[in-house]
């Protein structure tokens, strides 16, 4: 089963080094890290998100690729490129997998100026080594998908 656990940082240099740490830890095999993201609120009030999957790119390269392909067939391959790349982009950026943008942006609504939020999504940890990379930083949980009993452990692990 996937796991979302969000965690209120004190300031957005802690929050990127907590996503940072999720990819490290997801390298060491640690965390099954299947999304992750982190959302600030900026000097002048506004959200600002970041997001570890971003398929605008691999979206573009790949309608950049069919619309070749595409182009080919009626003798036109650059006009077919660049439709294919820019209608790749459009629906690389609006397709949403892993966690979810709305309840990223709604969250960081609730964000106070200066605070932070991290989002992790994953299949599974090894609970306590997870738990001493984070302590670190001092997070809060603002929001799981963890069982009520999962949660408080979870809450207390992080603040002993």
């Amino acid at each position: 089963m996937t796991h979302l656990v969000v965690l209120g940082l004190d300031n957005r240099e802690d929050a990127e080094r907590v996503f940072d740490l999720t990819g490290d830890l997801a390298r060491q095999q640690l965390l099954q890290l299947q999304d992750a993201a982190y959302a600030w609120r900026d000097d002048q009030g506004k959200v600002r998100i970041q997001q570890a999957i971003n398929l605008t790119g691999p979206g573009a390269a790949s309608g950049a690729l069919w619309g070749t392909l595409i182009g080919l067939i009626f003798l036109n391959p650059l006009a077919g490129l660049a439709v294919g790349a820019a209608t790749g982009a459009v629906a690389g950026k609006l397709t949403d997998v892993g966690i979810n943008d709305d309840m990223i942006k709604q969250l960081g609504q609730q964000l106070q100026q200066g605070r932070a939020a991290v989002f992790i999504l994953a299949r599974s940890a090894t609970v306590d080594k997870v738990v001493e990379a984070l302590k670190p930083y001092g997070p809060t949980i603002i929001q799981t998908n963890l069982t009520k009993d999962r949660e408080e452990e979870l809450v207390q692990a992080l603040q002993s």
